[in-house]
């Protein structure tokens, strides 16, 4: 079954921005490499085409048809400088015929010129996004929502999405995904033990678990590794996203918060700041199999992964799934930080 065609989903407006499933591939060169016997495998979320691709199209894709359901003409949303939803939603929007305005700031302690002018903030501009850049203790949400006003008062509709696109309209395109991988695990022998992710603003995470815990399925089952806050804050709001999208899906289902794993192992002294793991863990994805990890998210989070595999965290034979959000174009803005450790 098609999971774009379940009818859980069809209740929600939508605009189709990619096609699915994206697909699941077997990382056997770096199994050899780690010389282990537990089988990793990846979710390409990092192949949909539009705007360079990027889990955040998923989330797009309802939040854009919630836009255009209430006749919204321009997409407003907020992020990093660096911010791949923001690109995204560039994107998205250029795609619809809507118009975006991005609100940035600058909270990643990087003033090099690459992470000022390169990377994602680049492709922003030549994506047409109108873009306000807000130092770090503004309120960015604050800003976008006077932004708003001000287009009223010019006689548009604006369409408002906090950062990341991590609203339970947003995270409907995690639960869809949690149904696809659902779809596709039917082909993995004894199926997968663990899913893992990156867990920035938590829509990916809630969705997911709010996903499984729709169709009966123990969220335990999904891990992420916070990259924006501790582990306790990031469990906390994954939980409370988590319910509220579970609130669309199935009102009369319920999820735990001990259902809700998190490890901050990763995080290094916060958002967006390199760690060595993190390095080594892009090196390795893209020497032993040729897939590019972003330094932000996927490097962090597959360092964690690495490392639970050396542990000995997984038993032989056991087939563990990491998701690959995609986010390629930040290690660009990153080029430094890469060469410093060379």
């Amino acid at each position: 079954m098609n999971s774009r065609n379940l009818p859980l989903f069809e209740q929600f407006s939508r605009k189709k921005l990619f096609d699915s499933p994206t697909p699941i591939q077997r990382l056997d060169r770096l199994e050899r490499e780690l010389e282990t016997k537990v089988r990793i495998y990846v979710k390409r979320d990092d192949l949909m085409g539009l705007g360079g691709g990027g889990n955040k199209l998923r989330k797009l894709e309802f939040l854009l048809g919630d836009a255009i359901s209430q006749g919204a003409d321009t997409f407003i949303t907020i992020g990093g400088l660096q911010s791949n939803h923001a690109r995204l939603s560039a994107a998205a929007a250029a795609h619809t015929g809507m118009s975006c305005e991005l609100v940035l700031t600058q909270v990643v302690p990087r003033d090099d010129e690459a992470y000022r002018r390169n990377g994602n903030v680049l492709l922003d501009e030549i994506l047409g996004a109108k873009i306000h850049l807000l130092a770090g203790t503004e309120n960015a949400l604050d800003f976008a929502a006077d932004r708003a006003k001000v287009l009223k008062r010019e006689g548009r509709r604006s369409y408002l999405v906090g950062s990341g696109g991590s609203s339970p309209a947003g995270c409907l395109g995690y639960a869809n995904c949690a149904v696809e991988i659902l779809e596709q695990q039917r082909e993995i022998e004894g199926g997968f033990t663990q899913i893992i992710a990156p867990n920035g603003s938590s829509g990916t995470h809630a969705g997911l678990a709010a996903g499984f815990a729709s169709v009966g399925i123990n969220p335990e089952k999904i891990s992420s590794y916070a990259v924006l806050n501790p582990g306790k804050e990031t469990q906390f709001s994954t939980h409370e996203l988590a319910k509220a999208t579970l609130a669309l899906l199935a009102p009369t289902k319920s999820i735990d918060l001990d259902a809700i794993r998190v490890s901050d192992d990763q995080l290094g002294d916060g958002y967006g700041i390199p760690t060595s793991a993190m390095l080594e863990a892009v090196r390795t994805m893209a020497r032993t199999q040729g897939l590019l990890l972003d330094p932000v998210y996927t490097g962090k989070a597959f360092a964690g992964v690495l490392a639970a595999v050396r542990s000995g965290a997984y038993k032989p034979g056991e087939a563990i799934l990491f998701l690959m959000t995609g986010g390629l174009p930040g290690l660009f803005a990153y080029q430094p930080a890469f060469e410093e450790a060379s």
